[in-house]
């Protein structure tokens, strides 16, 4: 199988992945496993999604302080929305929030927007407070945290590092293809936005 047939059929998977699942109102999965539950909680929604793959695939043109520390602000932006849902904190608008960051994100990839690396960073960890505040209101009661922490952290790194593996596969790619992926991100962040 050749990369680009690869590629597309990550973006299909992608974009087929079923909507926003991830969020209050869905039992979990796996009752009993604090660590899969965190582990899938991130890959049960297309808005999880598509925010950390696409934050990893624009991260691969930034500049390599913003492209190292990508996955780092990501997880930090996790942790502190789940902490701050684990605290019992109120946050308004998350949902808004969480499609907001894929239009971005999305507008981000299409603009091929470079940004230094404390504006960039600062903004990618706003946009993942909104997801890992989902996160944890999503964690079940009496479940451990340290597991089901590991598992988000872990999933949420996995999806980013595959995003940028595909941004580094698009590298050579003609700039108008990555464009459009980034149009089409941000077409389905702004359909989130909406619904």
């Amino acid at each position: 199988m050749n990369k680009m047939t690869k590629l597309l059929m990550a973006v299909g998977l992608m974009l087929t992945a079923t909507a926003a699942s991830a969020h209050p109102g869905h039992g979990m999965l796996h009752a009993h496993n604090d660590f899969l539950n965190g582990l899938l909680h991130p890959m049960m929604g297309i808005d999880h999604l598509l925010a950390m793959a696409a934050i990893g695939f624009w991260s691969f043109r930034q500049n390599t302080a913003m492209k190292n520390g990508a996955p780092l602000f990501v997880v930090a932006g996790m942790i502190v929305g789940a902490t701050l849902a684990w605290g019992g904190l109120s946050l308004a608008g998350v949902e808004i929030g969480i499609a907001m960051s894929v239009l971005l994100a999305g507008v981000l990839i299409a603009t091929m927007a470079k940004l230094p690396t404390a504006v960039g960073g600062t903004l990618v960890a706003l946009f993942m407070i909104t997801h890992g505040y989902a996160h944890g209101t999503e964690m079940t009661a009496g479940a451990s945290l340290m597991s089901y922490t590991a598992g988000f952290v872990i999933a949420t790194l996995a999806i980013t590092f595959a995003g940028r593996r595909l941004g580094a596969a698009m590298q050579k790619a003609d700039n108008r293809i990555t464009r459009a992926l980034g149009g089409v991100v941000a077409v389905i962040g702004g359909v989130l936005a909406a619904g």
